[in-house]
């Protein structure tokens, strides 16, 4: 073969294009971003995260310093000028002269603070019982399942009601009263997809090789029901979000001394009715954003990971 046919040969070879490999979390990520709505959402829940983290940073004032309240700016409505020089009230103050936005801001962060930790702890109870009962089976699955059974027949509600009840009001206490109300739905999503995989070849060849049962179910059968974890934890911190807010507006959640926008709304109540509209709104609506953007972003990864859901 001459030299000239030989390149001609390569010629073919060199202009084709290389392969991409589309490996599982590439399809994920793209097609979560196909979604502009759940990507806005995404991109305020974001926002909120950092805005909460930074707080002491970004809030006009510490509403919680007395020393940085002024009696003459209670009651002030949204774009009002403080009394005493101190700058705009762009939310307004509520009745100890508290600036609403500071306010807000510093609320963000125990709403986030009891959710995040709560789902932290619910997840790892979860998902051991869970994973436990999939793995085993026989009593100890019926055993776990029965229990989880009983945690779900009660109203979450209900249940962090008597218990706080009993305890007192603390964030401390908030966060253990969500743990124990929230654990049992991690624990059946990841049992009803355990109990599949557990039947799987790959598991046998794991018990053929004589692996520990804690490295089988740990290493090799919960990494395959992390999809429908994700899902459930993303809406269940929305969940939890609310719940702390109802729990707080109750008076039964966080002390007055460290409030969550659920108490910002209930100290709010008692102003409606003389027009002061401004001190439970705002708070509210933080609050409903907060939660709508976490429920775009867990729809749009129901879809992602069960293709068979999109429209």
């Amino acid at each position: 073969m001459s030299d000239d046919a030989f390149i001609s040969g390569l010629a073919p070879i060199a202009a084709a294009k290389p392969v991409s490999i589309d490996t599982p979390l590439r399809r994920i990520v793209r097609g979560f971003f196909e979604d502009r709505l759940a990507v806005f959402g995404l991109a305020i829940f974001i926002a909120i995260v950092l805005v909460a983290i930074f707080a002491p940073l970004i809030a006009p004032q510490n509403p919680y310093d007395l020393a940085q309240l002024d009696v003459l700016d209670g009651g002030l409505p949204p774009g009002s000028a403080s009394m005493s020089g101190g700058g705009i009230y762009y939310l307004g103050t509520d009745e100890q002269g508290r600036d609403m936005l500071s306010a807000i801001l510093y609320g963000l962060r125990i709403s986030l603070l009891v959710a995040t930790v709560s789902l932290a702890f619910a997840i790892v109870i979860g998902v051991t019982a869970g994973t436990t009962a999939a793995y085993f089976g026989g009593k100890v699955d019926s055993l776990i399942m029965r229990v989880v059974d009983l945690q779900l027949s009660f109203p979450a509600i209900l249940i962090a009601l008597i218990l706080l009840a009993l305890w007192g009001r603390g964030v401390d206490k908030v966060i253990i009263a969500l743990v124990i109300v929230q654990w049992a739905y991690y624990a059946r999503t990841v049992r009803s997809s355990a109990i599949v995989e557990a039947r799987k070849d790959y598991i046998e060849a794991a018990h053929c090789l004589a692996l520990s049962h804690s490295r089988i179910m740990f290493h090799h059968l919960l990494p395959n029901c992390l999809p429908p974890l994700i899902v459930v934890a993303t809406v269940q911190i929305a969940q939890a979000i609310a719940l702390e807010a109802t729990l707080s507006f109750l008076g039964a959640g966080v002390p007055i001394t460290e409030p969550s926008l659920g108490l910002l709304i209930a100290n709010g109540y008692n102003y409606l009715l003389s027009g002061r509209y401004w001190v439970s709104l705002f708070p509210g609506v933080a609050l409903v954003v907060t939660i709508v953007a976490i429920n775009l972003v867990g729809d749009r990864l129901r879809d992602v990971f069960n293709p068979r859901l999109q429209k």
